[in-house]
């Protein structure tokens, strides 16, 4: 398993930007590839046209794509809607939710009590597609353990709107490391659609050989889509460098397809970075979803400075690594802190191939404790402050 990536320490300045429209580019190859959007170094080039000429300008704000939210295809009644309600950006064919028609495995008999912790781990190491019948009304599942996927093929995780699984502030609710140490490989691919997740906790500490962070959700290697999804209260360790992720951390995942984050919703997550999501040599999109009253509670950047135990950046997103890219897209970001860097989102790529993309998105009062470039953001390219590529977008 690679290590953990350090950078720099980031100077701090709070120099307050109004951006609306289009600004100029920032924080990894670019992986968001809507249907006829073309190739990733196509993608690559239009976000660095952002930076350029006019008529480069004009070309990405008027990139087609369809206004309408892609509801999940799930059963009938469609479940409860969670995300940016504002929010109706195209997703990706690979970023929606998908049939479970046909499931593997059905967790319960009918009955709230017939849903229980040992049935979802039995049923995620099992893999497949996995459905819940819990009874007519919502439910929440209290886990006793770590549900952990062991196969490298699909998992599908679909609570129909109505389970909640719950860490209750002890344990982390869900995890993806199939091969202890793996780096970057294609599988498995875990898509999880209309689930809550609350009170997950990950109380493991930064060190090389530990998966630290993702109180939700750890994820190494392989790909991960959650769609159509809330978490609530979910913490991870409030110290550490690089650790982060309250909800899910993303590390080391497969480059060449992104971490799809659609029409979530994520509320009052807690780590020492990144305290909703935090990616580590992974590229995100995050589509219609809705970020709020998140917090990055750490103390002393990465590397941590002398006398302190490192972290706090990222109120809501932290994401690090070499050539990777991270894209809003009709996504809502209000309410959310950072003790140090980025009340709403730190970006940094350490070498040329990078950027962070905000378009028709609405990011405000997100406060930055210590520094940022922008209003809650801190985005850097190869030790450089800059700024992110803005399209249609208020950011304040």
């Amino acid at each position: 398993m690679m290590p953990a990536k350090h950078t720099r320490s980031m100077g701090g300045f709070g120099r307050f930007l109004a951006i609306a429209g289009l600004a100029v580019a920032g924080c990894g190859p670019a992986a968001h590839q809507a249907a006829g959007a073309g190739p990733a170094n196509t993608a690559r080039m239009t976000a660095r046209a952002g930076a350029g000429e006019p008529a480069a300008r004009e070309a990405v704000a008027a990139t087609p794509r369809a206004l309408a939210a892609i509801s999940p295809v799930t059963a009938t009644p469609q479940p409860r809607r969670y995300g940016n309600p504002d929010g109706h950006r195209y997703v990706p064919a690979a970023g929606r939710a998908v049939s479970t028609a046909h499931p593997d495995h059905v967790i319960g008999h009918g009955t709230p009590a017939s849903c229980t912790s040992a049935a979802v781990v039995r049923a995620v190491a099992e893999g497949g597609v996995i459905t819940f019948s819990c009874g007519p009304g919502p439910v929440t599942i209290m886990m006793t353990a770590t549900a952990q996927i062991v196969h490298g093929h699909r998992i599908v995780i679909d609570g129909g709107g109505k389970v909640t699984l719950s860490g209750g502030g002890k344990i982390r609710i869900l995890e993806m490391n199939t091969c202890s140490g793996c780096w970057e490989q294609a599988g498995p691919r875990l898509i999880v659609q209309n689930m809550r997740f609350a009170d997950g906790y990950s109380g493991t500490h930064q060190a090389s050989n530990a998966d630290y962070g993702g109180g939700a959700i750890f994820a190494q290697g392989g790909q991960l889509t959650v769609v159509n999804s809330a978490f609530t209260g979910n913490r991870c360790y409030r110290y550490g460098p690089d650790l982060g992720g309250g909800a899910i951390r993303a590390y080391g995942m497969d480059m060449s397809v992104p971490v799809y984050i659609t029409n979530d919703t994520f509320d009052g997550n807690r780590c020492s970075n990144g305290g909703a999501l935090s990616g580590l040599y992974a590229n995100f999109v995050v589509i219609n979803s809705l970020l709020t009253g998140n917090k990055a509670i750490g103390w002393g950047q990465n590397p941590a400075q002398p006398g302190t135990p490192g972290g706090g950046s990222g109120g809501a997103i932290y994401t690090d690594g070499d050539s990777y890219d991270l894209i809003l897209d009709g996504t809502a970001m209000r309410g959310n802190s950072a003790r140090e860097g980025g009340g709403g989102i730190f970006c940094v790529v350490d070498n040329d191939q990078g950027f962070l993309k905000i378009e028709y998105s609405v990011l405000s009062d997100n406060p930055s404790g210590q520094f940022q470039n922008a209003p809650g953001i801190f985005d850097s390219l190869n030790g450089q402050d800059v700024q992110p590529i803005v399209i249609h977008s208020i950011i304040s």
